[in-house]
């Protein structure tokens, strides 16, 4: 175990050692640890012995999913939000259903064998977006201002809308499949109002407290510089627990607890990036690289020539035409239209409501189609993460042009 943690932690050293230069590159971080993870894995030179069971990897993934739903929405600027909100919107509200809806009838017609309900839960896993992916698009200041809160804000919501999805799919590709299910809810419809309703007020609730009491102490000089970003940590795994004990979503409850949060706080809030991408971004880091040891070799083992078109459906045809669909007559460009439905890159997300549901339901039959979101992350992680950079550069062209 000593070595595995030395290798581990040689890695990390590494890459921050030539992160500056990496960032000048097409080589993004979750490409290099997806790839040192699979290649000392198992799978590769066997010098990471990596043997945790999804408990494990889900643990990880969901405490990494938490802090950057929180840091992600606080970064967001209500007032100019408001100004953009029209785009977000309409791909949460038209373009999401659209998407599942075209990703369930894909996986039916290109897996006939698989049941409908199962079909719809794996184009519901693979339907939320991970910004993370698309931080060059999200940092450049050439990129217009809606098409990056276009990407920001989706991207934070629709890990929490798909959840209730999710889970109801599960439920009733169990039932349709014969098995047994522990804590099964008494009423899907209660379920699914519990998770959209008490989510957003928890968060709502203690970003605004959080807020409130970090002013008051920060004016007091109660609290050293270190210890807020502690707190902001502390209060992202608070909404997020504290919804989830009382039935709400707790990625929702993350999301706007930190948009209530950055936009209640009124001293300088650049200490809750500066937090997230020290502390926050170990935790991407060892996810990936969990993911590329012990996911990949699963999901590759499954590989067929249909879960590789399924793969690349999902982030062409499947994504865009639902987005340029809910964006007509919003008089956008068509460059941006493009822009933003390529960047729905999968991530964190899918790689964590996978291992919540093969963890819960041990649906028969769930191997091949954990193949294709495997696929599809890994497929994301190389396209999004090499085309992220040129397509902002090509964006703010365009934009200087006009």
């Amino acid at each position: 175990m000593n070595w595995q943690i030395i290798t581990i932690c040689v890695g990390i050293v590494a890459w921050a050692l030539i992160s500056q230069r990496l960032s000048k590159t097409l080589l993004t971080l979750p490409m290099l640890f997806v790839g040192f993870g699979y290649l000392l894995g198992e799978a590769g030179a066997g010098l990471l012995d990596i043997r945790v069971d999804s408990k494990l990897l889900h643990t990880f993934a969901e405490f990494t999913l938490v802090l950057v739903l929180f840091s992600d929405a606080a970064s967001v600027r209500l007032s100019s939000l408001r100004r953009h909100a029209a785009t977000p919107a309409r791909m949460l509200l038209v373009g999401m259903p659209l998407t599942i809806a075209l990703g369930t009838a894909v996986v039916h017609w290109l897996l006939p064998e698989v049941p409908l309900v199962l079909a719809l839960l794996v184009a519901a896993i693979l339907t939320p977006t991970d910004a993370a992916l698309a931080q060059p698009i999200l940092a450049s200041p050439k990129v217009p201002e809606h098409v990056r809160e276009g990407i920001n804000v989706e991207s934070g919501l629709n890990d929490g809308l798909a959840a209730p999805v999710i889970m109801m799919s599960a439920i009733l590709a169990a039932q349709a499949t014969g098995t047994y299910i522990n804590d099964a809810p008494e009423s899907l419809f209660q379920f699914v109002a519990l998770q959209l309703i008490v989510g957003p007020l928890i968060g709502g609730g203690i970003g605004y407290i959080l807020a409130r009491l970090l002013d008051r102490c920060i004016i007091n000089g109660y609290v050293s510089p270190p210890s807020r970003g502690i707190a902001v940590l502390a209060g992202a795994l608070l909404c997020f627990t504290a919804a989830e004990q009382l039935g709400g979503n707790g990625f929702l409850a993350a999301f706007v607890g930190g948009l209530t949060l950055g936009n209640t706080l009124t001293s300088e809030r650049d200490f809750i990036v500066e937090f997230v991408e020290g502390e926050g971004q170990i935790l991407t880091i060892l996810t990936f690289i969990i993911f590329g040891a012990i996911l990949l070799p699963i999901g590759l083992s499954h590989i067929s020539w249909q879960t590789i078109l399924l793969a690349l459906s999902f982030l062409t045809a499947v994504r865009m035409l639902p987005i340029w669909l809910s964006l007509i007559g919003t008089g956008m460009p068509t460059a941006h239209k493009l822009a933003l439905g390529w960047f729905g890159p999968r991530g964190l997300a899918s790689i964590l409501f996978v291992l919540v549901i093969d963890e819960q339901f041990n649906l028969p039959g769930f191997e091949q189609l954990i193949s294709v979101v495997v696929l599809t992350v890994l497929m994301s992680i190389v396209l999004h993460g090499a085309s992220a950079q040129p397509i902002a550069n090509w964006l703010g062209r365009r934009s200087n042009s006009r």
